[in-house]
Formats: C-alpha cells, structure tokens, sequence
C-alpha cells in the first residue's frame, strides 16, 4: 500500500501528461466512484494506491524525481515497475506503451479525522 503526501508541483504535472497515459480519466473501473477524478483521491495531497502492478502482479518502486535519466528525461515522477517496466504517474495512472494494461488500484479509504486514515472501508461501509 502506498500513501504519497504530493506537492504543489507533483499536482501541477499530473494535468500535462494526459496524452502519454492509457486511462487519463480513470475510466477504468480501478478506484472508488468517488477517486475518478484527476488526482484519483479524496484529498488532491494524498495518493492512496495499492502497491501492485496490474501486469503481473510485482511491486513498483516509487520514482518521484522528474527526468530520471535512466526513465529518460521526459520522466514527470511517479512508480516504475522494474520486473517488466511498467510505468504510473504521480496519480497510479499507467502510461501508454507498456506491459501493465490498467492504472494501479485505489482501495476503498475514508479520512476519519485529519491525521487518521482508514483503509479497506469507505464512508458508505464498501
């Protein structure tokens, strides 16, 4: 399970890389009804992703850093998976060309208080 507090900057490029993404508008059925939006969250700041490529199931490693030169230099941040080279942005949407065919999954969360998080269940008890 991954949850990445995302900057000002990282939500800024999440909106300039839609045409390099599969699923830009989550279409896919791979999150909550309400995280199909452009950050696919609740709070715009917090990703809540499940940490498994939807490829065959190994774990991507969170690459945050924009234009990692061994990504090439148009990497805008986000989970690469080294078994088969898939790769997600900064919003576990799956870029185009690659061997994992759906964004990453969002699991059912709610926020119960500002420093509290609960995973597994949303408000409607999903």
């Amino acid at each position: 399970m991954w949850i990445v507090n995302r900057t000002k900057e990282m939500l800024d490029k999440l909106a300039t890389i839609d045409g390099q993404l599969t699923d830009p508008k989550s279409e896919q059925p791979q999150q909550p009804a309400y995280c199909t939006n452009a950050t696919r969250s609740i709070k715009p700041e917090y990703l809540v992703a499940v940490g498994i490529c939807t490829h065959l199931g190994c774990s991507p490693t969170f690459r945050p850093e924009v234009g990692a030169a061994d990504l090439g230099g148009d990497w805008p941040g986000g989970f690469f998976c080294p078994c088969h080279g898939s790769r997600f942005d900064l919003a576990a949407r799956v870029f185009k060309n690659v061997p994992a065919p759906t964004n990453l999954v969002i699991p059912p969360h709610q926020y119960l208080s500002d420093a509290k998080l609960l995973i597994g269940v949303d408000a409607k008890g999903a």
